[in-house]
C-alpha cells in the first residue's frame, strides 16, 4: 500500500497530466484552439503565445511531455520519463510563482507529485552525480 500512495499513484497522476497537456499542444498545432485552458494573466498569455509562435519550441515541448507521460503511465523506464518533464516541470512552477499566480495550485500539485518519484528513483538518478 506504501509503494501504491508513494510511486504508482504519483507515477500515473503525474503521467496523465502530462499526457493531457501533450494532447492539448497537439490539438492546439492542428485547430489552432485549446482542449483545456485554464485561467491565464495577460504577461502568461503573452508568453505562452512566444512559445507558441516560434514554430519549433512548442512541438519540442509536446512531445517531451506526451513522451515523459507515456512513460510513466506505462512503467516503462519512468525515470528516465521523469528526468524528461522534470525541467518542464521546472519551468511550469517557475512560470506560476513569478507571471502566472493563479495557477500556484498546479505547480504545487505537480511538485507533491514529483517529489516522491525522485526519491523513489533516486537510486537511477545517482550514477548521475558521480
Amino acid at each position: 500500500m506504501k509503494n501504491f500512495l508513494l510511486v504508482t499513484a504519483p507515477r500515473i497522476l503525474l503521467g496523465l497530466i502530462f499526457l493531457i497537456s501533450a494532447v492539448d499542444g497537439f490539438w492546439w498545432l492542428a485547430t489552432g484552439m485549446n482542449l483545456i485552458h485554464p485561467p491565464t494573466s495577460a504577461r502568461g498569455a503573452a508568453f505562452e503565445a512566444a512559445l507558441q509562435d516560434s514554430g519549433f519550441f512548442w512541438p519540442f515541448v509536446k512531445a517531451i511531455n506526451l513522451t515523459g507521460g507515456l512513460s510513466l503511465i506505462s512503467n516503462v523506464v519512468p525515470a528516465f520519463g521523469l528526468a524528461l518533464i522534470a525541467p518542464v516541470m521546472a519551468v511550469i512552477v517557475l512560470f506560476h510563482a513569478t507571471i502566472n499566480p493563479q495557477g500556484l495550485p498546479v505547480a504545487a500539485v505537480l511538485v507533491v507529485l514529483g517529489l516522491p518519484l525522485v526519491w523513489a528513483y533516486r537510486d537511477r538518478y545517482a550514477e548521475m552525480f558521480r
